[in-house]
């Protein structure tokens, strides 16, 4: 069972990669509740791309999950473009969010 033994190098991979997955669990788990709406979808797509941008210049980041992580992201940009307006009227509408998000 030796030969199947992760290295120290793949563990420290595996950490990265738990810690990327990690952002997605916490938007699958919040969007899974029955309390999210529309008005949370644009903030959420938002925070992940934030935190995927500093993934990828994070230069301590193995290159291969800063690579995995640009790929998340371009398919991430890749739905947010077809998100709809009525995420933004949602957004516009709702009393904590209104026009300031937009500013």
């Amino acid at each position: 069972l030796s030969e199947f033994a992760l290295s120290k190098g793949e563990w420290k991979i595996a950490e990265q990669l738990r810690e990327v997955l990690s952002i997605l669990k916490e938007a699958t788990v919040f969007f899974s509740r029955s309390t999210p709406n529309l008005a949370t979808v644009i903030p959420s797509m938002d925070y992940i791309n934030n935190e995927f941008e500093k993934m990828i210049a994070d230069i301590n980041l193995d290159p291969a999950i800063r690579a995995a992580v640009s790929l998340a992201r371009m398919t991430l940009n890749k739905y947010y473009s077809k998100t709809s307006d009525v995420y933004r009227i949602a957004m516009v509408l709702h009393p904590r969010h209104k026009l300031n998000y937009f500013k």
